[in-house]
Parts: structure tokens; C-alpha cells; sequence
């Protein structure tokens, strides 16, 4: 009797095992399918501290379009300077990315601070913002660059559909960065960020601007899950920013 229980139980966990893995092959499927890049980008996500739980299988999704939303010029320099972080992982070392706007704000020299060298960049300055989304969907199509990075205000969903299906078949990752947009609207975009910029901490006793720091929304990701953290840039990676435990005299204050 005690052996057929023993059998029992063994062939109920031997069942619930196998139901679990036809799951975790389907979620892998359906990801493919939504064009999702299969397995994981070490050099992405070893850096992405806490964030990278939010993504499905906890990867960066690769090879589809990313948006980000900024209505203040002191958040579109965080949105930059958050996006340079993510494409220095990217790139690694012999990565190349097409930058694409209509009224440029970033300064070449400046991308050295994320470990980036300028000559790695291509920047395309366009007369109008149409010819931003025009230049991006060609580009995307570029099997060669490691990604493309759009500055425009509005883009509707036909554009960013399209933008998406050509990220999906090239395997190029698009970020699209709306800058003072006029509206949120629904888009094909993967995900949806927003970044703003928190008081940077001095380093050590040293006099001046200290390590960047940022509030990371991530607004949407396609099977993920939403969430907010605050990050900051050290050393070429992203780290959490550690939460201060309130001296006891503080916590007096607060309570009387």
C-alpha cells in the first residue's frame, strides 16, 4: 500500500513537471511569434540590475521598438542619457547606431561618459520630423547596425507599426524618443518608457556633479510587467539606488 501511494505521488509530480514545461514552451512560442529575439543577452541584462525581472523570460527584448516619453527638456537629457546607457550595452565592442532627428540635442563628446566612443554613431539631422520616421523605417531595415534611434514628437500607430515590423525582420532594436509630445496615443512599440532625472549624489567629498541618476517608469512591456525604480550610472553599469535608513534622530522628528 505504502509503495502504490509512493507511485501516486511520483506520477503526479512527474505530471505536474511536464505540464509546467509545455507551458514555459508555449510562452517561448507565442514570444517568437510576437517577435521576441530568442535567448538571452548577457551584456544587456547583467546590467540592467532590477529591471530586467519586468521583461518576459527576464531579457531585454531585442529587435523590436521601444518608445520613450519626455514633455520636460530636463527629462529628454535623462531619456538620452538612459538611452545611451542601454545602447553601450548593446553595442559591445564592435556595435554600430544610426541616430536620426530633426533637431538634435546630444553632444557627440558626451557619449564617451556611457563608454561609448562618438565615431560608433552615425547622426542624420533631417529638415522635418516626416522625414525622422521615413529615414527610421529604412534604416531599420539595415541587418548591419546594432540599432536606430529616432527623435520625433507625434508618430501614429500605422508609422510605429511599421517601425516594428521592420525592427522584427532585420533584428535591429529601435528606440523612438518623443520629445515635448503633444499626446499619448496608442503605438506598436514593445514598450513604453518614461525617464525622469533625480538629484545626483556627490562622490565621496569630491565638489561637483555626481553619478547620473534616474526615476525609470516602464509605462508598458508587451507579456512583462510594469514598474518604477530609481537607477543610477556607475562604472559602465546601472545599480539600484540604495534606500537610506533615517537616523534615529531623524526618525524622532518624524514621529513628534
Amino acid at each position: 500500500m505504502i509503495y502504490l501511494e509512493g507511485s501516486k505521488d511520483s506520477s503526479s509530480m512527474t505530471a505536474a513537471v511536464r505540464k509546467s514545461n509545455i507551458i514555459e514552451d508555449l510562452q517561448r512560442d507565442i514570444l517568437r511569434l510576437e517577435g521576441y529575439k530568442s535567448g538571452n543577452n548577457p551584456a544587456v541584462d547583467g546590467g540592467l540590475g532590477p529591471i530586467r525581472d519586468a521583461f518576459p523570460n527576464a531579457s531585454f527584448p531585442l529587435g523590436v521598438l521601444h518608445e520613450f516619453l519626455s514633455d520636460k527638456p530636463e527629462d529628454a537629457s535623462a531619456t538620452s542619457g538612459f538611452a545611451c546607457g542601454l545602447l553601450a550595452k548593446l553595442m559591445g565592442n564592435n556595435g554600430a547606431v544610426l541616430w536620426i532627428s530633426s533637431n538634435r540635442k546630444i553632444f557627440p563628446p558626451a557619449l564617451r561618459a556611457f563608454g561609448i566612443q562618438p565615431d560608433r554613431f552615425v547622426f542624420i539631422d533631417l529638415q522635418n520630423e516626416r522625414e525622422v520616421i521615413w529615414a527610421m523605417d529604412e534604416a531599420l531595415k539595415c541587418g548591419a547596425l546594432t540599432a536606430v534611434v529616432g527623435e520625433t514628437r507625434e508618430i501614429n500607430f500605422t508609422e510605429s507599426r511599421r517601425l516594428q515590423l521592420a525592427a522584427e525582420q532585420s533584428q535591429v532594436t529601435g528606440f523612438i524618443l518623443r520629445n515635448n509630445f503633444p499626446k499619448i496615443n496608442t503605438t506598436a512599440s514593445v514598450s513604453r518608457w518614461r525617464i525622469t532625472s533625480l538629484p545626483s549624489e556627490s562622490i565621496g567629498e569630491l565638489p561637483g556633479i555626481g553619478f547620473p541618476k534616474w526615476r525609470v517608469d516602464l509605462i508598458r512591456i508587451r507579456n512583462g510587467r510594469p514598474g518604477s525604480w530609481d537607477i543610477r550610472w556607475i562604472d559602465g553599469e546601472f545599480q539600484p539606488v540604495p534606500k537610506l535608513i533615517p537616523s534615529a534622530h531623524e526618525e524622532q522628528k518624524q514621529v513628534g
